[in-house]
């Protein structure tokens, strides 16, 4: 295993700007999810990493060792890393267990076979080894894809979008299923997700982007409990948003003062507060306008003053038309505006 670390890179395509001024580290054995929305560089930052496509400045290294930067590319399959993509492509041809023995061609004929049961045994498919993929469900595949990368031992694995596709309950499981082949082959992990809750499960550190620019880099308690920016918090769940002056150290909403206590007085700037943050209980100063299932919570609109707030409260709640809100300081944050 090897520690990835990403330095100034910058990638464009034409005159899209993708990445400016990526950097960050995923240590040695651990899981970094690459979190963001659709377009803000996470793919891209996967691809440079394996070699599939250089960068246009900064640079990538994994182990230590420099593999692009200016003048620097070495080739994908001298990198070490393994892939999997968000369509697995397993070769279609090949069951499952010869999709596996594909990357040990190092090894004999009985070692490579022995070697790609012992994987396909780690990923719970060892009955499945003569199936061919399309006689593989979705997670089936996946798990196969996953035994495929590891076999090699590479430095490093790259994972994109690996939990997306699947119904609810499947993918809880690959996902503790993928963790757990992932802690026991103590292997660098990298996956791409635009899914909080999997970023916030799977990850042992997270790296949040917007645009191309990493927001921030953190342990996932860390980025929750502390986001560095108002986008940074919107990306790990729903927030509620009030722009207003500080004054004496709080910014006051419609639901109550928010504390503001690094900024200066008199400041505009922005309250931010997590649904799960606000506490409902029956009586006077909001009005609730519609209240619906979310699982094991409700979700409450209110509103106040011109306000429209949502809250996460739990599930079954006797709430009546108005409510008293309090704020939680835990999930509450201003920034400057």
């Amino acid at each position: 295993m090897s520690s990835v670390q990403l330095s100034g890179v910058h990638r464009s395509y034409g005159k899209t700007r993708v990445l400016e001024d990526v950097s960050f580290t995923a240590p040695e054995g651990q899981v970094v999810a690459l979190l963001g929305p659709s377009g803000s560089g996470k793919s891209t930052i996967l691809r440079l990493i394996a070699g599939l496509e250089p960068l246009d400045a900064g640079e990538v290294s994994i182990g230590g060792e420099r593999v692009s930067a200016a003048g620097v590319n070495v080739p994908t399959e001298a990198r070490r890393v393994g892939m999997v993509f968000q369509d697995y492509s397993l070769f279609p041809h090949l069951t499952a267990g010869a999709n596996v023995a594909f990357g040990l061609d190092k090894l004999g004929r009985a070692e490579r076979d022995d070697a790609s049961l012992k994987w396909l045994d780690r990923v719970g498919l060892k009955h499945r080894a003569h199936a061919y993929p399309h006689e593989l469900s979705g997670g089936e595949q996946q798990r196969v894809a996953l035994a495929r990368a590891l076999a090699p031992s590479p430095r490093a694995i790259l994972l994109d979008e690996p939990f997306s596709g699947l119904d609810a309950v499947l993918r809880a499981e690959l996902r503790d299923t993928t963790l757990a082949t992932l802690a026991e082959a103590r292997t660098t992990t990298l996956f791409v997700t635009h899914d909080a809750e999997d970023a916030l499960q799977a990850a042992d550190r997270l790296v949040i982007l917007k645009a191309g620019r990493v927001l921030q880099e953190a342990a996932p308690r860390d980025a929750y409990d502390r986001p560095a920016s108002l986008d940074a918090a919107a990306a790990l769940g729903p927030v509620n948003v009030h722009e207003g002056l500080v004054t004496d150290g709080v910014i006051a909403t419609p639901f109550g003062p928010v504390s503001a206590s690094s900024l200066l007085n008199g400041a505009k700037a922005i309250a931010a507060v997590r649904a799960e943050a606000l506490t409902l209980t029956p009586g006077a100063g909001a009005r609730v306008l519609a209240v619906r299932p979310h699982g094991a919570h409700d979700l409450v609109r209110f509103e106040a003053g011109g306000v429209t707030w949502r809250a996460l409260v739990p599930a079954r709640t006797a709430l009546g038309d108005t409510v008293s809100v309090a704020i939680q300081p835990a999930g509450a944050f201003a920034f400057s505006a």
